[in-house]
């Protein structure tokens, strides 16, 4: 059997080994690329062509970062003029790779390694399928280039030099333009499962969920759980269940209280058709048109209790179901009202007699807690008119002041002045303008 023929069956195991024992490597991608071979050899003394050759094969690991390690074998035949016949030239190599970096398709690359390198003459004298006369070891580092296809696909095109010193063989550059294969199943999330075996290849999982991911732990896979994040039970489809009325949260619109599935989950404790968190009497039945209250009005004032601040004393729809202030209480306050006395030019009120009248004023007040008043302040004509209108809304602003600091809500007064204008005792005299600067009430509704 001649050497180029031990070579051939050298280069078919070496490719059926490596593409048998990838079925056994671990989950990193190995990478095979088959080509031609260009061989150049760099001498002075010897005249030869570039020679167009193959095939070269060289299969590669990846180790770690960037870096890989692989092994190559390439078959050639020189030309020259320098040579009686064709040289049969094989190479046997290992390498370290260096990966630049990745830019889009091309991937550029540095490479270094050590191996052998043959120039056979075909002389029959020598002995065994490596002769030393015919073979170096060989040095060499190179760079290259990959530029991407598709996934699995790229052409390689590399360039290196050879460092071979024996006798009969020759310092070199070889090139090689191919195509780069990975083959195999990848693990694209990187959960150490196979793609092929993974159910979910792009996210990452656990071995037991066949390379799922359950986020909450539920022991439901996320693809298949309504509530990824929360955990669940199978019979809510991964979904909480917080209430415990047989709705999953994520379909219940009271998620906290129990409720029939006909009321989306939500109780309707007194059993009048609405939910409990629209109905402003939850344990009363009641009707839609009073917001689940009973129409229901204890005082008969035509103002239904739901509504009525003052639901057992009838009182007057404009008052919210107050009553109001009424006409013979407004002549007490009014007769109240007339011996309230303020000095000449002046809204100071006047002596222990007036303050114990607001007093009383208070108390009556406070039996019809909604009753609003409007306090009219009046003047003598003593003055001119701008400054008693003026006069009569400070007088009139006094009484507020002293019955709100008496305890009577401010919404419930409002003070207005009205000068002059409307005198009920005569003006000519002292004692009529007197009783003039005075105070009115009168109801504001």
């Amino acid at each position: 059997m001649s050497l180029f023929t031990n070579l051939k069956f050298i280069f078919l195991a070496v490719f059926l080994f490596h593409i048998s024992s990838y079925s056994q490597t671990s989950l990193k991608p190995w990478e095979i690329k088959i080509g031609g071979n260009f061989v150049n050899i760099d001498s002075d003394n010897v005249k030869s062509d570039l020679s167009i050759g193959g095939p070269s094969l060289s299969i590669s690991r990846l180790l770690f970062g960037n870096f890989s390690f692989g092994g190559q074998i390439s078959l050639n035949n020189v030309k020259g003029e320098s040579f009686p016949s064709d040289l049969a030239y094989y190479s046997l190599d290992g390498f370290l790779k260096y990966t630049l970096f990745t830019s889009g398709s091309l991937n550029p690359y540095l490479f270094a390694g050590y191996g052998f390198s043959s120039f056979d003459d075909g002389a029959d004298n020598k002995k065994g399928p490596f002769p030393s006369f015919d073979v170096s070891e060989t040095p060499f580092g190179g760079v290259g280039f990959d530029i991407s296809l598709s996934e699995k696909f790229s052409i390689n095109l590399s360039s290196s030099y050879r460092y071979a010193d024996e006798l009969k063989s020759y310092k070199h550059f070889q090139h090689v333009l191919g195509l780069s294969f990975k083959p195999g199943t990848n693990d694209s999330d990187g959960d150490k499962i196979k793609d092929k075996k993974d159910e979910c290849p792009d996210t990452p999982g656990l071995k037991e969920y066949a390379g799922c991911p359950d986020t909450d732990g539920d022991g439901i896979i996320d693809k298949n759980d309504e509530c990824p994040e929360k955990a669940g039970s199978p019979e809510m489809n991964g979904c909480p269940d917080s209430d415990g009325d047989q709705i999953s949260d994520n379909n219940d619109e009271c998620p906290n209280s129990a409720g029939p599935l006909e009321s989306n989950g939500c109780p309707d404790t007194d059993g009048d058709g609405i939910i409990d968190k629209n109905d402003e009497c939850p344990e009363e039945k009641g009707f839609i048109e009073t917001n689940g209250c009973p129409n229901k009005d204890s005082d008969g004032d035509g103002v239904m209790d739901k509504d009525d601040k003052c639901p057992e004393i009838p009182g007057s729809i404009q008052n919210e179901g107050c009553p109001e202030v009424s006409s013979e209480i407004i002549e007490v306050l009014n007769t109240y009202g007339s011996s309230i006395n303020f000095a000449a030019s002046s809204d100071r009120i006047l002596g222990i007699k007036t303050i114990n009248i607001l007093k009383q004023i208070k108390k009556l007040l406070d039996e019809y807690p909604k009753g609003k008043l409007i306090i009219e302040g009046h003047t003598s004509s003593d003055g001119d008119d701008e400054y008693n209108l003026k006069l009569s809304q400070k007088r009139a602003e006094a009484v507020v002041k002293y019955l709100i600091s008496l305890g009577i809500s401010e919404s419930r007064l409002e003070a207005i002045g009205k000068g002059e204008t409307k005198p009920r005792y005569d003006n000519n005299s002292p004692i009529g303008r007197a009783k003039n600067r005075r105070v009115e009430f009168k109801t504001s509704f």
